[in-house]
């Protein structure tokens, strides 16, 4: 109980220290096609289901990292700490909701269903009592989220603890997906890729989600002294609000952020690309030009010749680091156009591809 005693107190220092420093951790990614790129995380824990750490913790890291929004999804039938916390479900919203106010995090009240396979664990956000969410029949858990308007999504599809061998999609959540009961799925949850996921995305029009399903204290998963951020859902949002993310997650305006990868539809994709990269300058020296380049955004991208043009020399692979200014050099054994053709191997568009990019030196 005197552990328990000092969660109030850690999430006081948490969010106070906050309010006095800048966002170290905060990641630049452009606004694009119109819309605002907000950082958020639909996906993590805190004491009162399986989670090591008071709910206003969650507010005070999600601040410090500059993130627009998070989800508290605690699970509704996995209570480890019910011996020492007794309490609704809905009460880790309702102690995190002041802070978030304060700090001007968006917090969405959400809860996680978790049951074994099939169907596996789905989370349930834009919920409004997650009392009501807790049922012994899976499916009426399900339905119960439909009704209050949430927007359910499938978490860690591969996860080897419920699909140890093959990713796979079963019958019931065929059943799930057509009674409009998924609206989107985890293609990277933490550490974890799932290219099933991606695709069943892209084949089933789901929108695509990636978030920390953190546990303990954020630091304890990402080293943000090497650069390291969480695993994130960028959402293309009309406005920094909880109304326009989730009218932005309906209709599939997402990409997911992992380590140094983007993953979502390719329009998404190439905006955030086009909008970070800038050519500053041109030069030619003799038959070849150096062209100056700007990446004004926290991301990275690496770029990988493909099929181009025999008398065009040029990189085979090329970082471009974040916050940079860079040179690339193109090289001419003939007439001097033709085109730059590349794969951006870190903005994956399908899995395991690559946005691909080209360019006429003319």
């Amino acid at each position: 109980m005197k552990l328990i005693k000092l969660f109030p107190l850690i999430a006081f220092l948490v969010v106070t220290t906050g309010q006095a420093q800048v966002k170290k951790n905060h990641i630049a990614i452009p606004d694009i096609n119109g819309y605002k790129t907000l950082q958020c995380d639909f996906h993590i824990h805190t004491v009162f289901s399986d989670g090591l750490v008071w709910p206003t913790v969650r507010v005070g890291e999600a601040y410090l990292e500059g993130l627009d929004a998070i989800a508290i999804t605690d699970h509704l039938e996995y209570r480890p700490h019910s011996e020492d916390i007794k309490a609704s479900h809905n009460r880790s919203y309702e102690i995190a909701k002041p802070a978030a106010e304060k700090n001007s995090v968006i917090l969405i009240k959400g809860s996680e269903i978790t049951r074994t396979m099939p169907p596996g664990h789905f989370n349930a956000i834009f919920i409004t009592d997650s009392e009501l969410l807790a049922k012994d029949d899976w499916r009426e858990s399900l339905a119960e989220a439909k009704r209050q308007k949430a927007f359910i999504f499938w978490n860690h599809p591969g996860w080897k603890a419920q699909q140890p061998d093959t990713t796979l999609w079963w019958d019931e959540h065929t059943e799930v997906y057509y009674n409009g009961m998924m609206n989107g799925i985890e293609v990277v949850n933490g550490p974890e890729y799932y290219r099933e996921a991606f695709q069943w995305a892209l084949d089933k029009k789901l929108t695509i989600i990636a978030n920390s399903d953190v546990h303990t204290p954020i630091q304890n998963q990402v080293n943000f002294a090497a650069g390291g951020h969480r695993t994130m859902t960028l959402v293309f949002a009309k406005e920094r609000t909880a109304e326009d993310i989730k009218e932005a997650l309906i209709n599939r305006r997402t990409a997911a952020f992992y380590d140094d990868i983007l993953i979502g539809e390719e329009q998404y994709l190439r905006a955030i690309f086009e909008s970070s990269i800038e050519i500053t300058d041109v030069k030619q020296e003799g038959n070849q030009f150096i062209v100056s380049i700007s990446n004004n955004s926290g991301l990275t991208f690496i770029l990988k010749k493909t099929t181009h043009d025999k008398n065009i020399i040029y990189f085979d692979e090329f970082v471009i680091n974040p916050n940079s200014k860079q040179s690339i050099t193109i090289g001419f054994t003939g007439n001097n156009d033709g085109k730059l053709n590349f794969e951006i191997t870190n903005l994956l568009v399908r899995p395991e591809k690559g946005l691909e990019c080209s360019y006429d030196l003319k």
